[in-house]
């Protein structure tokens, strides 16, 4: 399957497309399209990759992912029987070149700054998940109007960015099916020791080649990548299983010993595990 680039399907000369998912689980292939995406996921939850950076994705969250930007959104099944995600898909000239660059417009220029590296939106939520919940009803000239809306909302709202690091160059088509590849391989096995060996078997390339390959696309080691995975399933283990002592999270997510464990996550997190679960009861 070819994973990128993935193109929003859309009827030709329409500037917004507004976009209700109502399915099990999310589109979840590696991909990116040129189109900024403004979501609002209503129901659900899941892992997050966004560029260089895994995290997760929940009810009430608003994200933006700028063009380009490839991402991926893995639905969590055991969370909800069903994932409600909202969308719109629009670009920078989707109403003429010089529609975002007239004065009145000025103030947006810090949206579409930030969306290079995705948005996630921390406050106004309640403001913006309003202007959402018109949308279905509206026509298209008070969709345009209540995407501006959005768009103001966001840029005046606490956030911060989704990623820290963006391959600036378009992924080709066998580029994506590779990183898509091995992100997969990652977080379905990020249990299991995974070698250096393995993996670049896995990306069809020698280990030297798939070390620079790997590195110059996402910024980090694979080994990086993979520790940030499995310290974002701590996370989700912390949560959902308060009875589950962190000897055994960090052993089911795929570390050799605790102390190891909790050094790296609190390099990642910014607190230990058992810290991070009183914050969180």
């Amino acid at each position: 399957m070819k994973a990128l680039p993935f193109k929003i399907p859309k009827p030709e000369n329409e500037a917004l497309v507004y976009q209700e998912e109502r399915l099990k689980v999310l589109y979840d292939q590696f991909h990116q399209h040129s189109e900024i995406q403004i979501s609002y996921v209503e129901k659900g939850a899941g892992t997050l990759l966004v560029g260089d950076t895994i995290s997760d994705y929940k009810p009430n969250d608003i994200l933006v992912l700028g063009g380009y930007v490839p991402h991926v959104f893995r639905t969590d099944t055991n969370f909800s029987d069903l994932t409600v995600v909202y969308t719109l898909f629009f670009d920078k000239d989707c109403f003429g070149k010089d529609f975002f660059k007239l004065p009145d417009m000025e103030g947006l220029n810090t949206f579409f700054e930030e969306s290079q590296y995705g948005i996630r939106v921390h406050s106004k939520k309640g403001k913006i998940i309003n202007q959402f919940a018109k949308l279905k009803n509206q026509n298209k000239v008070q969709r345009i109007a209540t995407l501006l809306k959005i768009i103001d909302y966001i840029n005046l709202a606490e956030k911060k960015p989704l990623s820290s690091f963006i391959y600036k160059k378009k992924y080709t088509d066998d580029e994506g099916k590779r990183m898509n590849d091995v992100f997969n391989y990652a977080m379905e096995r990020y249990y299991e020791p995974i070698t250096l060996e393995e993996i670049s078997e896995r990306a069809n390339m020698s280990k030297n080649a798939f070390c620079r390959y790997f590195k110059k696309r996402t910024n980090k080691t694979f080994f990086q990548f993979l520790i940030e995975i499995r310290i974002e399933n701590a996370c989700k283990l912390i949560y959902n299983s308060p009875d589950m002592s962190i000897a055994a999270i960090s052993e089911q997510c795929g570390f050799q010993n605790t102390a190891n464990f909790n050094r790296k996550f609190k390099e990642i997190k910014g607190v230990t595990p058992t810290n991070f679960r009183f914050k969180r009861f």
